[in-house]
């Protein structure tokens, strides 16, 4: 019996496990080929779409042509490679009830390929093929710092740190090729890629921050727009959108200067302040009902400006902390008018401030101009208001004098040596040390989140910001582009 037993086992059982094995090695092999991910546990989503390669194994820098079909026939589909989209060549009804759609590229080694529908309300992934031996692996995020920049330079080498990057979008350049959807989402991508925490700032027009006030198309207009970015499936890690940015100020509302926005005007903007609580068009419950893991955070109020005053007087009564200190209050009682009724999470998630530095006043004052950050600076004319970089604790103390806004993060997301009232560009003002203090302040600060310096390099081609680039350091920015390297070493 036993002797049976092992002549059994030597003509069946290893010559299976060889095969086995040999199966098992397979898998192990660098096979070329490409490897397609379709979304959905549904049965026609494991079925559909079918996307076919020409040739089926190119290499890399041959052209090759994809063709997409579905039982659907999408609208306003698109097809990107490694986040950049491709122009559709053609598209065509089969019969059967199927379509196709046909796109030519040259082949990369390792590419990704995803499809997508409905993108002009907000692009859904349908499904992706990766090209090469095996499926790209997702970056990890290195330590985390607090340091970031508007406009990240892909060129950048962050040094294994996970900083911030903070972009910009207008809703009326939807389509613009770099303002836009499209172009807004190959940067966060990219951005992601470098293990980046990204912050959207989501503006309505260009000089038109957010929609002149009482105008309720362009509020429409903008609502739908935040909605279809919420939606995208390309910017579903992006970490935050910042609604608006320097509305106090008459130069970001040019459109409309008869109708400036207003710190009830933004509230209601912002969580439906004025309106019935049961409303729900408003940017933190439009954007929630899409992307529940993305913060909406105030976008900031733009200090030292008097353009505007607030109805409701701060302690340190001058203009632009008026307006904040009414902005929040509004805010708070509309988060919890909300709240009174059963409807959650009407509050914002944090708050974007700028904090720009006064070097020079600080040497004005004795001391050094790296030292500014530290330093508590006031003017006759101001009272009690901070006129430097330490603006950052009067917003602090705003936020938390409120019941739903108290302990929330702030992200300083503009922050270099250029005070706006006084207009001395960073590549003429800065001091050696002046960013490497204000990191060393803003990590003793548990509430804040963030300090970016505006801006790394703005690639739409606007030469207004290359006094302020970090990429190009030009004059003595060349002292705080070698501190922003060093620091991202330590």
């Amino acid at each position: 019996m036993k002797r049976w037993s092992k002549r059994v086992f030597r003509r069946i059982w290893r010559p299976a496990l060889l095969l086995i094995g040999l199966l098992g090695g397979y898998w192990l092999l660098p096979i070329r080929g490409q490897v397609m991910i379709i979304p959905g546990s549904a049965t026609p989503a494991m079925l559909w779409p079918h996307m076919r390669l020409e040739p089926p194994a190119p290499r890399p820098g041959e052209m090759a042509t994809l063709w997409v079909t579905d039982i659907a026939p999408w609208a306003h589909v698109l097809l990107t490679v490694d986040g950049r989209p491709l122009p559709l060549r053609d598209s065509r009804a089969n019969a059967g009830g199927t379509w196709t759609w046909r796109w030519t590229f040259t082949i990369s080694e390792g590419s990704t390929l995803i499809f997508y529908h409905s993108c002009h309300t907000g692009c859904i992934e349908r499904g992706r093929m990766t090209l090469g031996r095996t499926p790209p692996v997702q970056p990890r995020r290195g330590l985390p710092t607090k340091l970031g920049v508007v406009f990240a330079s892909p060129k950048r080498d962050w040094h294994g740190r996970s900083g911030w990057d903070v972009e910009l979008t207008y809703a009326r350049l939807a389509d613009h090729e770099y303002w836009g959807v499209d172009g807004l989402a190959a940067r966060v991508q990219r951005a992601n890629a470098q293990g980046l925490r990204v912050l959207v700032r989501v503006d309505y027009a260009q000089g038109q921050s957010l929609p002149p006030a009482g105008d309720y198309l362009a509020l429409s207009e903008y609502l739908q727009y935040l909605q279809r970015l919420a939606r995208d499936d390309r910017l579903r890690d992006v970490y935050g959108y910042i609604i608006g940015s320097g509305y106090n100020a008459l130069d970001s509302n040019t459109l409309a200067p008869e109708r400036p926005v207003t710190p009830a005007w933004y509230a209601r903007v912002f969580n439906g302040y004025g309106e019935a609580p049961t409303h729900t068009d408003n940017a933190v419950q439009i954007i929630r009902a899409e992307n529940p893991q993305a913060r909406v955070l105030v976008g900031p109020v733009r200090p030292w400006n008097t353009d505007q005053d607030g109805e409701r007087r701060y302690e340190i009564d001058v203009p632009w902390l008026n307006y904040m200190n009414t902005l929040v209050a509004l805010l708070d009682e509309s988060a919890r008018a909300k709240a009174a009724i059963g409807i959650p999470l009407a509050a914002p998630d944090g708050f974007a401030v700028n904090a720009p530095g006064r070097p020079g006043m600080a040497e004005q004052e004795g001391y050094s101009g790296a030292d500014e950050p530290r330093i508590e600076l006031h003017r006759a004319e101001w009272g009690k208001a901070q006129a430097g970089f330490r603006i950052y604790r009067d917003w602090l103390a705003i936020i938390n004098a409120y019941p739903t806004t108290h302990g929330l993060p702030i992200y300083i997301t503009a922050a270099n040596t250029f005070a706006p009232d006084e207009g001395t560009v960073p590549a003429q003002n800065y001091v050696r040390g002046w960013l490497t203090t204000a990191l060393e302040v803003i990590e003793r600060e548990p509430q804040v989140q963030a300090l970016c310096w505006f801006i790394d390099e703005d690639l739409s081609g606007d030469p207004r910001w290359n006094w302020f680039s970090l990429t190009l350091h030009p004059g003595r920015l060349i002292d705080a582009a070698e501190e922003f390297d060093a620091l991202l070493r330590r």
